[in-house]
């Protein structure tokens, strides 16, 4: 169904709003929301049915615990992590503006954040090079195994240019959990490689697979080994959970970084290097069928401004159905 992106905005505040949080905790959590949602991400207002994203009662001071000209390590203590990821993607900027790098590892927060090239667009739009790991609770199988031992372990490099930057975001996992959860609600079935069932059979019904275990994104070794890197750099790194080590529901990590160009080249040039780079790759030679060739986050860049000059957005109707129920709207 077809509803103004106005509503939408409102749905959600109105629904994070009631699992408990203050109003500037709401608007971060609903921005990051509806980035993912304009963009057709699964990140997005998904998140509010369900089970939800209650306020944990313990949530106390986000704290950053150690801190260097160029680093911090902070603590959530029990946050939500769009709060805790947003205040190191801000604490990142300043340090590599002033340092020209600077890396901050989160940990003991027990949600996702959501789109995770959300963080790493923020980072460009202010002319850095902004990176995004994050790890989750156990949902992805290991190459050869149907146990699940990682989580589904998104990156996130965005790099600026003159126009959009380029935002590759993608899950180390051939789906995320919310893609799952997606299709439940929906009642679609997910492609056959995509999951095994708690018995190592290959499935289609994302309820099966959320019992089992999800492949890695290219269902090979290189996906798996991509999947494992991320669950270093935003576990152990980070003095987050990793492996089922640890509180691993309750102790989630992500690592943000970004690099300023003047380190290198200057931002200026570097912008208009990646424009005419970008120019070169959209007009090479195109395959038979193919209309137009794409970079990382152009798609998606496009689409969130089509929606927001329109101000309709559509929203699958069972979704926007439970999304008015937690919003109290119905």
């Amino acid at each position: 169904m077809k509803i103004s992106i106005k509503e939408l905005e409102e749905l959600t505040r109105r629904a994070v709003k009631k699992y408990g949080y203050s109003d500037q905790e709401v608007q971060v959590i609903a921005d990051v929301m509806l980035y993912a949602q304009l963009r057709d991400n699964n990140q997005g207002v998904v998140k509010l049915i369900d089970k939800g994203i209650p306020k944990d009662p313990k949530a106390g001071e986000i704290v950053i615990e150690k801190e260097t000209p160029i680093s911090a390590r902070i603590n959530g203590n029990k946050n939500h992590a769009m709060l805790v990821v947003g205040k190191a993607v801000e604490i990142v900027k300043e340090k590599a503006k002033k340092n020209g790098f600077a890396i901050a590892g989160t940990f003991n927060t027990n949600t996702s954040s959501g789109a995770i090239g959300c963080y790493a667009s923020r980072l460009a739009g202010e002319g850095l090079i902004g990176f995004a790991f994050g790890r989750s609770p156990e949902r992805v199988a290991v190459h050869g195994s149907f146990e699940p031992v990682f989580g589904t372990n998104p990156l996130a490099i965005a790099i600026p240019s003159e126009l959009d930057p380029i935002v590759l975001d993608m899950s180390t996992a051939a789906t995320s959990f919310f893609g799952l959860v997606e299709a439940v609600t929906a009642g679609r079935s997910i492609p056959a490689d995509y999951a095994y069932d708690s018995q190592g059979i290959p499935t289609t019904d994302p309820q099966k697979a959320i019992a089992g275990a999800i492949r890695s994104f290219d269902r090979s070794y290189k996906g798996s080994g991509l999947a494992l890197i991320g669950e270093i750099l935003a576990g152990p790194l980070v003095c987050a959970a990793f492996c089922g080590i640890g509180d691993s529901k309750g102790n989630w990590g992500h690592l943000i970084f970004a690099i300023d160009p003047e380190l290198l080249t200057d931002r200026k040039t570097l912008a208009g290097s990646v424009s005419a780079m970008i120019r070169k790759v959209k007009s090479t030679k195109k395959l038979a069928g193919v209309d137009e060739i794409f970079v990382p986050g152009e798609r998606e860049s496009r689409l969130a401004r089509q929606r927001q000059e329109s101000g309709l957005i559509e929203v699958e109707d069972n979704l926007l159905a439970e999304l008015r129920k937690v919003a109290g709207m119905i």
